[in-house]
């Protein structure tokens, strides 16, 4: 039977956010690529990359909620790792070819401790070769792969929390990592091993939250593709759930009205609206229905829509000579 193109699928009703636990040796592409067949959907987006190696919390965004992963892929992650030290990969972790290899000197847990301090807070990070960053119009690990090294600027990055769970071997360290976004862990790993004075490369990787989702929630690739449409709809998370970390401001049925049509609101007629620095992002939620109308931010004395999201059913425009607000 010939395979149905992605073209000719017709487009069905579940929408929202499903938790995938992402094997290890797919990419993140791989999975949205089987999530839009396996929802017969071409509007699949996932909020967060993880390498082929890695293994975790993906959150898939399916259907009408793409129209929320912006406002998801700047949260925070947290990570379990291992490392192995004495030895440097050319892509900082077990898939890469190694570079360097130096002896591990006896290390006691005060010495690791002291290394993995110098890593919290704010810190600049150079990504690594083998990334998704384009620089001039190509992607880094399109270069690598040719064996091209290219200068990389490096970034400001946050590591909130950094601590050492185990040490299965004297060459091997287990840590977790909660960090924002755009941190790489293989580059932490390659530069905890410097510090160390022994090389390292990231032998496993397992995101374990990404924002507000975590494992508990998260459903195997194998479950997505198997289970029927019933099933997995009780996995699913609205898209008000899935803001649930953004701030919410609670508006009545004529506010309601005037954010449907986009019509320009000052930041006082949102209770609270004023109290929020400038271009945070806030739920802007029916007091009524206690559904989403639009994720907006205050900008000087205004309000600013980042996002509207009109219901199905969101009837007719604010009546004409309905003023609002009074």
């Amino acid at each position: 039977m010939p395979r149905m193109r992605l073209t000719e699928i017709p487009e069905v009703g579940l929408s929202g956010i499903i938790v995938i636990d992402k094997p290890e040796g797919l990419t993140s592409f791989d999975v949205v690529a089987r999530a839009k067949r396996r929802f017969r959907t071409r509007s699949v987006g996932h909020t967060g990359t993880l390498d082929p190696m890695a293994t975790g919390v993906l959150p898939l965004c399916i259907a009408e909620s793409t129209r929320i992963a912006r406002f998801l892929t700047c949260d925070d992650k947290t990570y379990e790792a291992e490392l192995m030290l004495g030895i440097a990969t050319d892509s900082q972790d077990r898939m890469g070819q190694v570079i360097a290899e130096s002896p591990v000197p006896p290390l006691n847990d005060g010495d690791i401790e002291s290394v993995l301090a110098a890593f919290r807070g704010n810190i600049r990070q150079v990504p690594p070769m083998f990334s998704a960053i384009r620089v001039q119009g190509e992607r880094l690990y399109e270069k690598a792969r040719r064996g091209e090294v290219v200068d990389r600027e490096a970034r400001d990055v946050t590591v909130h929390s950094l601590e050492l769970t185990s040490r299965p071997a004297p060459d091997r360290l287990c840590i977790r990592v909660r960090c924002s976004k755009g941190t790489y862990i293989r580059t932490l790993a390659n530069d905890i091993g410097e510090k160390l004075g022994c090389h390292a490369h990231l032998t496993a990787l397992r995101r374990t939250q990404s924002g507000n989702f975590t494992l508990r929630q998260a459903v195997t690739l194998e479950e997505m593709l198997t289970s029927d449409d019933e099933t997995l709809a009780k996995k699913f998370i609205g898209e008000r759930e899935a803001l649930s970390g953004l701030p919410e401001i609670l508006v009545d049925e004529a506010a309601g009205h005037w954010i449907l049509n986009g019509r320009q609101l000052s930041a006082d007629a949102l209770p609270g609206m004023e109290g929020f620095p400038e271009d945070m992002p806030v739920r802007l939620t029916s007091a009524a229905a206690l559904q989403m109308l639009a994720v907006a931010a205050r900008a000087g004395e205004a309000v600013r829509y980042l996002r509207v999201f009109p219901p199905a059913d969101a009837g007719q425009n604010h009546p004409p000579g309905a003023a609002f607000p009074p």
